[in-house]
């Protein structure tokens, strides 16, 4: 049995999830992490990908039940965004009462959760709700968003010890959001998660449009597990860089070419369950992070009480910028050094090119952006920045990844091989049309809604990331077209 699939309780002691997790200081940009003995792995799984192998941590042990049962209260009386439009005294009353009561709560010690990955994830996504769930419940006539001492403190210190921002991330409402919908059995006591058996554990709206666009984004990491496999077997090949081997990285990128394919049918199929005009104006704001709001400033009180910590100055609410897998695809094919780039918004890639290109097409390692990089900055690209926003082994993974000494792109320019050609450019299409439709989606749930509420044009182009949420895709779309390569004449 592939010990991978078995709990959490019965690894054996040297898997990644079993070992126990030592203090660690925050490493420097670019620096290998070395926080676990087993970090060799990337926290990839052989049959989930970035996903993890069995449903995260439910709930806390009992010496945090002051968190969950704070979240518990505001998911149960169904808290309501303060900008909602016909708020009543009621509803904004009870999250007053809410509110008032995080405020009271004691701030709990986080050192007994270093003691595992498992619970730091779900700190991290208790803590994450929470804030959300305060600062968006704060009336929009107040200057500005204070998160009291009782989330703030113990919010950045796990945050501190994951190395992510102190915000709702795509791993907090994707990978680590999940359980089966169809409870496991004696019989079957243990299964890997499956496209058609995943429920969402927490919801801000309790929507089932809201579960459905989380679980889209997490039937996109499932299916995309072929990928990392046939990206694994490329490497390989190409290592070897025989005639064989060039027939069947052919091959092996046709097929790659059909998986993205995949991908971009589901991406396409979440409008059957999630109704545009329901996601932006019931379910998006609540994403929201400070970079979203130029008018109120989100200060962190009690950093005084641990001098380790430090005031966060760039938050970015969660993003599609931050699936590991969309930027393996791009790094693996090296079109990373096109769509990762920082270029012109509204202007064509075809005319646009990477800031750096050697003449044999590779990727270098993809720089390490800080927490405290400016939203929009012309020094760190968008997407490069939201993979600060990434579990840091998967993080490690893309800088692996990036340091691919035999890249596939330089191999299919070196080789002269047409159908290697033509193969590569199919799964460079097939990556720009998955773009396509996420051009589309961004159109149907962004711009459409926005419009039909009479939204301004700054506020209806914003992105929960702190981008110009359409021309940025369109944008990116653009480069990845950029990135197919010509037959030589």
């Amino acid at each position: 049995m592939n010990f991978l699939h078995l709990p959490s309780s019965d690894l054996p002691p040297d898997h990644f999830l079993a070992l126990p997790r030592p203090d660690h200081g925050l490493a420097a940009a670019g620096t290998p992490d070395t926080s676990t003995l087993a970090a060799h792995d990337f926290d990839v799984d052989t049959r989930t990908g970035f996903m993890p192998p069995q449903p995260p941590l439910a709930r806390l042990p009992q010496e945090w039940e002051p968190w969950e049962a704070a979240l518990d209260e505001a998911l149960n009386n169904r808290l309501q965004l303060a900008e909602k439009r016909g708020l009543t005294e009621v509803e904004e009353a009870q999250s007053d009462r809410w509110r008032k009561r995080v405020k009271e709560l004691p701030i709990l010690e986080t050192d007994g959760l270093k003691r595992s990955e498992l619970l730091l994830r779900r700190a991290h996504h208790v803590l994450a709700w929470i804030m959300h769930f305060y600062v968006h419940t704060i009336p929009v006539t107040f200057p500005e968003i204070r998160i009291p001492p009782p989330i703030a403190v113990p919010f950045l210190q796990v945050s501190s010890q994951l190395q992510l921002p102190p915000i709702l991330t795509y791993s907090d409402d994707v990978l680590y959001n999940w359980a089966y919908k169809k409870p496991t059995s004696p019989a079957f006591p243990i299964r890997p998660p499956a496209l058609d058996n995943l429920r969402c554990l927490t919801l801000f709206s309790g929507t089932r449009d809201e579960e459905e666009f989380y679980l889209a984004s997490a039937r996109i990491e499932l299916r995309g597990v072929e990928a990392l496999s046939l990206m694994s077997a490329m490497m390989d090949e190409a290592f070897l860089g025989d005639a064989t081997a060039i027939r069947r990285i052919t091959s092996y990128l046709h097929t790659l070419a059909k998986v993205i394919n995949e991908l971009t049918t589901i991406l396409a199929a979440v409008r059957e369950g999630c109704d545009p005009d329901v996601f932006y104006n019931d379910i998006r704001p609540w994403f929201r992070g400070a970079d979203s709001d130029s008018t109120r400033k989100w200060i962190f009180e009690g950093l005084e009480l641990d001098p380790t910590l430090q005031r966060p100055s760039e938050l970015s609410g969660p993003s599609a910028g931050q699936s590991s897998l969309i930027h393996a695809l791009d790094i693996f094919l090296g079109v990373d050094r096109y769509s990762h780039s920082n270029f012109p918004i509204g202007k064509s890639a075809k005319t646009s090119q990477p800031a750096s290109e050697s003449s044999s097409g590779s990727s270098s390692a993809a720089p390490t952006a800080s927490f405290s990089s400016a939203p929009g900055t012309t020094s760190v690209p968008f997407l490069i920045r939201m993979q600060s926003y990434m579990p840091r082994h998967h993080r490690a993974f893309l800088r692996h990844l990036s340091a691919n000494p035999r890249p596939i792109r330089a191999l299919v320019e070196s080789s002269n091989d047409p159908k290697l050609l033509e193969a590569y450019n199919e799964a460079v299409n097939a990556l720009k049309m998955f773009r396509d439709a996420h051009v589309r989606v961004v159109a149907a749930y962004i711009l459409g809604p926005s419009r039909r509420a009479g939204g301004s044009k700054a506020k209806q182009a914003k992105g929960t990331g702190g981008t110009d949420a359409f021309m940025f895709v369109k944008g990116v779309r653009d480069q990845t077209t950029g990135a197919m390569l010509k037959p030589e004449t």
